[in-house]
Protein backbone atom coordinates (compact mmCIF):
# COMPACT_ATOMS: atom_id res chain seq x y z
CA UNK A 1 0.00 0.00 0.00
CA UNK A 2 1.22 3.35 -0.33
CA UNK A 3 2.27 5.88 2.07
CA UNK A 4 -0.30 8.12 3.04
CA UNK A 5 0.91 11.89 4.10
CA UNK A 6 0.50 12.88 7.61
CA UNK A 7 -1.82 15.57 7.00
CA UNK A 8 -4.65 12.80 4.86
CA UNK A 9 -3.90 10.44 7.44
CA UNK A 10 -5.00 12.79 10.83
CA UNK A 11 -7.58 15.21 9.14
CA UNK A 12 -9.99 15.91 11.06
CA UNK A 13 -13.21 13.49 10.23
CA UNK A 14 -16.12 15.20 13.29
CA UNK A 15 -16.75 18.89 14.31
CA UNK A 16 -15.35 17.51 17.53
CA UNK A 17 -11.76 17.26 15.98
CA UNK A 18 -11.56 20.31 14.06
CA UNK A 19 -8.76 22.80 16.37
CA UNK A 20 -8.73 26.16 16.23
CA UNK A 21 -11.88 26.61 14.56
CA UNK A 22 -14.48 26.16 17.50
CA UNK A 23 -17.05 29.65 16.19
CA UNK A 24 -17.51 27.40 12.82
CA UNK A 25 -18.22 23.78 14.44
CA UNK A 26 -20.42 25.22 16.77
CA UNK A 27 -22.50 27.36 14.73
CA UNK A 28 -22.65 24.52 12.35
CA UNK A 29 -23.97 21.78 14.55
CA UNK A 30 -26.17 24.26 16.07
CA UNK A 31 -27.52 24.95 12.77
CA UNK A 32 -28.30 21.32 12.09
CA UNK A 33 -29.90 20.54 15.60
CA UNK A 34 -32.49 23.42 14.75
CA UNK A 35 -32.97 22.53 11.00
CA UNK A 36 -31.73 26.13 9.98
CA UNK A 37 -28.98 25.05 7.80
CA UNK A 38 -28.74 27.43 4.68
CA UNK A 39 -28.61 26.61 1.39
CA UNK A 40 -25.34 28.26 0.85
CA UNK A 41 -21.55 28.56 2.78
CA UNK A 42 -18.28 30.68 2.19
CA UNK A 43 -15.73 29.43 4.18
CA UNK A 44 -12.66 31.78 4.22
CA UNK A 45 -8.98 32.05 5.13
CA UNK A 46 -5.46 31.17 4.75
CA UNK A 47 -4.54 27.73 3.44
CA UNK A 48 -4.67 24.95 5.84
CA UNK A 49 -7.01 25.93 8.83
CA UNK A 50 -9.42 23.53 8.13
CA UNK A 51 -12.00 24.99 5.03
CA UNK A 52 -11.97 22.04 2.85
CA UNK A 53 -12.21 19.60 5.91
CA UNK A 54 -15.13 21.69 7.20
CA UNK A 55 -17.26 21.40 3.99
CA UNK A 56 -16.72 17.62 4.06
CA UNK A 57 -17.61 17.45 7.75
CA UNK A 58 -20.80 19.27 6.95
CA UNK A 59 -21.59 17.57 4.15
CA UNK A 60 -21.04 13.66 5.88
CA UNK A 61 -23.09 15.36 9.05
CA UNK A 62 -26.19 16.30 6.25
CA UNK A 63 -26.18 13.17 4.47
CA UNK A 64 -25.40 10.73 7.15
CA UNK A 65 -27.39 7.10 6.89
CA UNK A 66 -27.55 6.43 10.43
CA UNK A 67 -31.10 6.66 11.80
CA UNK A 68 -32.02 9.80 13.64
CA UNK A 69 -28.88 12.05 12.02
CA UNK A 70 -29.25 14.80 9.64
CA UNK A 71 -31.55 16.73 12.49
CA UNK A 72 -31.86 15.84 15.92
CA UNK A 73 -29.27 16.11 18.56
CA UNK A 74 -28.20 12.41 18.16
CA UNK A 75 -27.08 13.15 14.96
CA UNK A 76 -25.10 16.52 14.66
CA UNK A 77 -21.59 14.18 14.64
CA UNK A 78 -21.59 12.32 11.17
CA UNK A 79 -21.44 8.37 12.17
CA UNK A 80 -18.08 7.78 10.62
CA UNK A 81 -19.27 4.03 9.50
CA UNK A 82 -21.89 4.25 7.09
CA UNK A 83 -21.37 4.39 3.11
CA UNK A 84 -22.38 8.07 2.78
CA UNK A 85 -19.56 8.95 5.42
CA UNK A 86 -17.29 6.65 4.22
CA UNK A 87 -17.27 7.94 0.11
CA UNK A 88 -17.35 11.58 1.66
CA UNK A 89 -14.25 11.32 2.93
CA UNK A 90 -12.60 9.48 -0.23
CA UNK A 91 -14.41 11.73 -2.74
CA UNK A 92 -15.96 8.84 -4.44
CA UNK A 93 -19.89 9.77 -3.35
CA UNK A 94 -21.68 10.84 -6.32
CA UNK A 95 -23.99 13.28 -4.70
CA UNK A 96 -21.50 15.50 -3.52
CA UNK A 97 -18.99 16.84 -5.49
CA UNK A 98 -15.80 18.76 -4.76
CA UNK A 99 -15.02 20.98 -7.73
CA UNK A 100 -11.67 23.06 -8.80
CA UNK A 101 -12.78 26.81 -8.88
CA UNK A 102 -9.91 27.10 -11.48
CA UNK A 103 -11.35 24.35 -13.83
CA UNK A 104 -15.26 25.99 -13.42
CA UNK A 105 -13.74 29.26 -15.22
CA UNK A 106 -16.12 30.00 -17.66
CA UNK A 107 -20.03 30.12 -18.27
CA UNK A 108 -20.52 26.64 -20.21
CA UNK A 109 -18.94 24.41 -17.35
CA UNK A 110 -21.66 26.49 -15.03
CA UNK A 111 -24.33 25.90 -17.51
CA UNK A 112 -23.40 22.22 -16.91
CA UNK A 113 -24.15 22.38 -13.32
CA UNK A 114 -26.95 23.74 -13.51
CA UNK A 115 -28.48 21.10 -15.63
CA UNK A 116 -27.99 18.28 -13.34
CA UNK A 117 -29.85 20.53 -10.00
CA UNK A 118 -33.06 19.86 -10.81
CA UNK A 119 -32.50 16.13 -10.24
CA UNK A 120 -32.66 14.55 -7.07
CA UNK A 121 -29.51 13.16 -5.05
CA UNK A 122 -29.08 9.24 -6.07
CA UNK A 123 -28.82 8.13 -2.24
CA UNK A 124 -27.93 11.10 0.19
CA UNK A 125 -30.11 13.23 1.54
CA UNK A 126 -28.81 16.36 -0.21
CA UNK A 127 -26.99 16.93 -3.63
CA UNK A 128 -23.59 19.19 -2.00
CA UNK A 129 -21.60 21.24 -4.25
CA UNK A 130 -18.23 21.96 -2.49
CA UNK A 131 -16.21 24.27 -4.90
CA UNK A 132 -12.59 25.06 -3.52
CA UNK A 133 -10.49 28.19 -4.32
CA UNK A 134 -13.74 29.64 -6.38
CA UNK A 135 -12.55 33.30 -6.28
CA UNK A 136 -10.98 31.92 -9.53
CA UNK A 137 -13.99 31.64 -11.56
CA UNK A 138 -14.34 34.58 -14.07
CA UNK A 139 -17.19 37.06 -14.05
CA UNK A 140 -19.58 35.50 -16.36
CA UNK A 141 -19.02 32.53 -14.42
CA UNK A 142 -20.25 34.76 -11.32
CA UNK A 143 -23.04 35.85 -13.48
CA UNK A 144 -24.64 32.99 -14.39
CA UNK A 145 -24.61 31.36 -10.75
CA UNK A 146 -25.87 34.10 -9.39
CA UNK A 147 -29.75 32.94 -9.66
CA UNK A 148 -28.73 29.69 -8.66
CA UNK A 149 -27.10 30.53 -5.58
CA UNK A 150 -29.65 32.23 -4.62
CA UNK A 151 -32.38 29.93 -4.84
CA UNK A 152 -31.67 26.61 -5.35
CA UNK A 153 -33.53 23.54 -5.18
CA UNK A 154 -34.52 22.34 -1.66
CA UNK A 155 -32.43 19.45 -2.20
CA UNK A 156 -29.09 21.39 -2.81
CA UNK A 157 -26.25 22.96 -0.59
CA UNK A 158 -23.31 24.99 -2.15
CA UNK A 159 -19.79 25.41 0.10
CA UNK A 160 -17.60 27.61 -1.33
CA UNK A 161 -14.01 27.92 -0.37
CA UNK A 162 -11.77 30.44 -1.03
CA UNK A 163 -8.07 32.09 0.50
CA UNK A 164 -8.94 35.05 -1.50
CA UNK A 165 -12.68 36.41 -0.26
CA UNK A 166 -11.56 39.77 -1.52
CA UNK A 167 -11.81 38.20 -5.07
CA UNK A 168 -15.78 37.39 -4.56
CA UNK A 169 -18.00 39.33 -6.08
CA UNK A 170 -20.11 41.42 -3.24
CA UNK A 171 -23.45 39.93 -4.90
CA UNK A 172 -22.18 36.54 -4.29
CA UNK A 173 -21.07 37.37 -0.68
CA UNK A 174 -24.85 38.58 0.11
CA UNK A 175 -25.98 35.56 -0.87
CA UNK A 176 -24.02 33.14 1.46
CA UNK A 177 -23.66 32.26 5.32
CA UNK A 178 -19.70 33.91 5.59
CA UNK A 179 -17.61 31.48 7.78
CA UNK A 180 -13.52 33.30 8.39
CA UNK A 181 -11.13 30.50 9.90
CA UNK A 182 -8.57 31.55 11.92
CA UNK A 183 -5.12 31.01 12.44
CA UNK A 184 -4.99 28.20 14.63
CA UNK A 185 -2.42 28.93 17.80
CA UNK A 186 1.22 27.47 17.85
CA UNK A 187 -0.04 25.77 21.59
CA UNK A 188 -2.79 24.15 20.05
CA UNK A 189 -1.01 22.97 16.54
CA UNK A 190 1.68 21.94 18.67
CA UNK A 191 -0.72 19.65 21.18
CA UNK A 192 -2.06 18.15 17.78
CA UNK A 193 1.55 17.14 16.72
CA UNK A 194 2.36 15.46 20.28
CA UNK A 195 -1.11 13.60 20.01
CA UNK A 196 0.14 12.79 15.61
CA UNK A 197 3.40 11.65 17.32
CA UNK A 198 2.26 9.79 20.32
CA UNK A 199 -0.13 7.44 18.04
CA UNK A 200 2.65 6.89 15.70
CA UNK A 201 5.18 5.94 18.19
CA UNK A 202 8.02 8.32 17.82
CA UNK A 203 9.25 10.13 20.84
CA UNK A 204 10.19 13.79 20.96
CA UNK A 205 11.51 16.23 22.61
CA UNK A 206 9.56 19.70 23.38
CA UNK A 207 12.07 21.78 21.17
CA UNK A 208 11.33 19.92 18.05
CA UNK A 209 7.61 20.35 18.78
CA UNK A 210 7.96 23.85 18.88
CA UNK A 211 10.43 24.33 15.81
CA UNK A 212 7.41 22.70 13.64
CA UNK A 213 4.37 24.66 15.45
CA UNK A 214 6.23 27.86 15.34
CA UNK A 215 7.16 27.17 11.42
CA UNK A 216 3.54 26.15 10.45
CA UNK A 217 2.47 29.64 11.27
CA UNK A 218 -1.01 29.15 11.48
CA UNK A 219 -1.72 26.19 9.78
CA UNK A 220 -2.49 23.17 10.56
CA UNK A 221 -1.74 21.11 7.54
CA UNK A 222 1.79 22.74 7.48
CA UNK A 223 2.34 21.59 9.85
CA UNK A 224 1.72 17.79 9.41
CA UNK A 225 3.63 17.98 6.27
CA UNK A 226 6.56 19.57 8.16
CA UNK A 227 6.61 16.86 10.80
CA UNK A 228 6.23 14.39 7.73
CA UNK A 229 9.65 16.09 6.32
CA UNK A 230 11.73 15.55 9.71
CA UNK A 231 10.42 12.13 10.58
CA UNK A 232 11.71 11.19 7.23
CA UNK A 233 15.14 12.45 8.78
CA UNK A 234 14.93 10.22 11.98
CA UNK A 235 11.58 7.95 11.99
CA UNK A 236 12.68 6.38 15.69
CA UNK A 237 12.82 10.19 17.66
CA UNK A 238 12.63 13.86 17.06
CA UNK A 239 15.39 15.46 18.53
CA UNK A 240 14.82 19.77 18.15
CA UNK A 241 18.77 20.22 16.99
CA UNK A 242 18.24 17.57 14.08
CA UNK A 243 14.58 19.13 13.33
CA UNK A 244 15.99 23.26 13.38
CA UNK A 245 19.02 21.64 10.68
CA UNK A 246 16.05 19.80 8.29
CA UNK A 247 14.05 22.75 8.23
CA UNK A 248 16.93 25.33 8.35
CA UNK A 249 15.03 27.46 11.86
CA UNK A 250 16.73 29.37 14.54
CA UNK A 251 15.22 28.02 17.67
CA UNK A 252 13.43 30.27 20.13
CA UNK A 253 16.17 29.79 22.31
CA UNK A 254 19.01 31.22 19.73
CA UNK A 255 16.45 33.86 18.82
CA UNK A 256 16.37 35.21 22.71
CA UNK A 257 19.96 34.81 23.38
CA UNK A 258 20.32 37.12 19.85
CA UNK A 259 17.87 39.78 21.42
CA UNK A 260 19.88 39.30 24.81
CA UNK A 261 22.75 40.38 23.33
CA UNK A 262 21.63 42.89 20.97
CA UNK A 263 19.55 45.08 24.35
CA UNK A 264 23.05 44.01 26.37
CA UNK A 265 24.72 46.64 23.24
CA UNK A 266 27.39 43.72 22.84
CA UNK A 267 27.82 43.64 18.95
CA UNK A 268 30.56 41.11 18.85
CA UNK A 269 28.03 38.33 20.72
CA UNK A 270 25.02 39.78 18.52
CA UNK A 271 27.32 39.27 15.00
CA UNK A 272 29.20 35.88 16.11
CA UNK A 273 25.30 34.78 17.15
CA UNK A 274 23.96 36.01 13.18
CA UNK A 275 27.36 33.74 11.97
CA UNK A 276 26.72 30.56 14.07
CA UNK A 277 22.98 30.60 12.72
CA UNK A 278 24.16 31.56 9.16
CA UNK A 279 26.61 28.60 9.56
CA UNK A 280 23.94 26.17 10.91
CA UNK A 281 21.81 26.78 7.51
CA UNK A 282 19.31 29.11 8.75
CA UNK A 283 17.59 31.66 6.46
CA UNK A 284 19.16 34.81 7.53
CA UNK A 285 16.24 36.65 6.18
CA UNK A 286 14.12 34.73 8.17
CA UNK A 287 15.94 34.61 11.69
CA UNK A 288 15.24 38.55 11.21
CA UNK A 289 11.85 38.57 10.78
CA UNK A 290 11.82 35.83 13.55
CA UNK A 291 13.73 38.13 15.99
CA UNK A 292 11.28 41.14 14.93
CA UNK A 293 8.08 38.59 16.25
CA UNK A 294 10.87 38.20 19.62
CA UNK A 295 11.42 42.08 19.81
CA UNK A 296 7.62 42.27 19.66
CA UNK A 297 6.99 39.52 22.28
CA UNK A 298 9.75 41.58 24.35
CA UNK A 299 7.41 44.84 24.05
CA UNK A 300 4.35 42.59 25.16
CA UNK A 301 6.04 41.35 28.43
CA UNK A 302 7.19 44.65 29.73
CA UNK A 303 3.99 46.69 28.75
CA UNK A 304 1.27 43.74 29.70
CA UNK A 305 0.67 41.66 33.08
CA UNK A 306 -1.02 39.07 31.48
CA UNK A 307 0.96 37.63 28.96
CA UNK A 308 -0.92 34.29 28.42
CA UNK A 309 -3.48 35.10 25.36
CA UNK A 310 -0.73 37.83 23.89
CA UNK A 311 2.03 35.98 23.23
CA UNK A 312 1.52 32.55 21.54
CA UNK A 313 4.68 30.91 23.04
CA UNK A 314 4.87 27.74 25.51
CA UNK A 315 5.45 28.56 29.35
CA UNK A 316 9.20 28.32 29.63
CA UNK A 317 9.52 30.68 26.37
CA UNK A 318 7.10 33.24 27.92
CA UNK A 319 9.14 32.55 31.34
CA UNK A 320 12.38 33.33 29.52
CA UNK A 321 10.82 36.44 27.51
CA UNK A 322 9.60 38.13 30.77
CA UNK A 323 12.81 37.57 32.39
CA UNK A 324 14.43 39.35 29.73
CA UNK A 325 12.20 41.77 29.55
CA UNK A 326 12.22 42.87 32.92
CA UNK A 327 15.63 43.74 32.93
CA UNK A 328 15.20 46.38 29.90
CA UNK A 329 13.69 49.67 30.33
CA UNK A 330 10.72 49.74 28.21
CA UNK A 331 11.45 53.00 26.41
CA UNK A 332 15.09 51.67 25.37
CA UNK A 333 13.17 48.48 24.42
CA UNK A 334 10.71 49.92 22.40
CA UNK A 335 13.64 52.12 20.36
CA UNK A 336 15.26 48.87 19.99
CA UNK A 337 11.68 47.23 18.82
CA UNK A 338 11.32 49.94 15.79
CA UNK A 339 15.41 50.53 15.63
CA UNK A 340 15.35 47.00 14.01
CA UNK A 341 11.71 47.24 12.07
CA UNK A 342 13.41 49.44 9.84
CA UNK A 343 16.85 47.51 9.56
CA UNK A 344 14.59 44.80 8.80
CA UNK A 345 13.75 45.84 5.50
CA UNK A 346 17.44 46.53 4.51
CA UNK A 347 17.85 43.09 5.62
CA UNK A 348 15.20 41.61 3.23
CA UNK A 349 16.08 43.56 0.38
CA UNK A 350 19.78 42.97 0.42
CA UNK A 351 21.35 40.39 -2.00
CA UNK A 352 23.89 40.19 0.61
CA UNK A 353 21.49 39.35 3.95
CA UNK A 354 24.27 39.20 6.46
CA UNK A 355 25.40 42.76 5.65
CA UNK A 356 23.02 44.78 6.99
CA UNK A 357 23.35 43.71 10.12
CA UNK A 358 26.40 45.52 10.75
CA UNK A 359 24.37 48.45 9.88
CA UNK A 360 21.13 48.54 11.48
CA UNK A 361 23.21 48.46 15.23
CA UNK A 362 23.87 51.72 15.12
CA UNK A 363 20.10 51.93 14.15
CA UNK A 364 19.25 49.78 17.53
CA UNK A 365 21.60 51.49 19.84
CA UNK A 366 21.71 55.40 18.43
CA UNK A 367 20.02 58.08 20.77
CA UNK A 368 16.31 58.85 20.28
CA UNK A 369 18.13 62.44 19.62
CA UNK A 370 20.42 61.13 17.28
CA UNK A 371 20.38 62.35 13.50
CA UNK A 372 20.63 58.34 13.30
CA UNK A 373 17.51 57.35 14.38
CA UNK A 374 15.62 57.69 11.02
CA UNK A 375 17.94 54.94 10.11
CA UNK A 376 21.86 54.73 8.71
Amino acid sequence: MSYVVLARKWRPMSFRDLIGQEHVSRTLANAIEQQRVAHAFLFTGVRGVGKTTSARILAKALNCLRPGSGGDAHGLEPCLACAACREIAEGTDVDVREIDGASYTGVDEIRKLQESLPYRPTRDRYKIFIVDEVHMLSQNAWNALLKTLEEPPPHVKFILATTEVHKVPVTILSRVQRFDFKMIPSRLIAERIRHVLDKEQIQTDERAVALVAREARGSMRDALSLLDQVIAFNPKQLIGDEVSRVLGLAGYTALLDLAAAVLSGEPPRALTGVLGLSNQGCDITVVAKDLLSVFRDLVVAKLCKDTDELLDLSDEEQRRVRELAARVDASDLMRVQQGFAKGFDDVARSAEPRAPWRCCWHVWHCDRSCSHSTGC
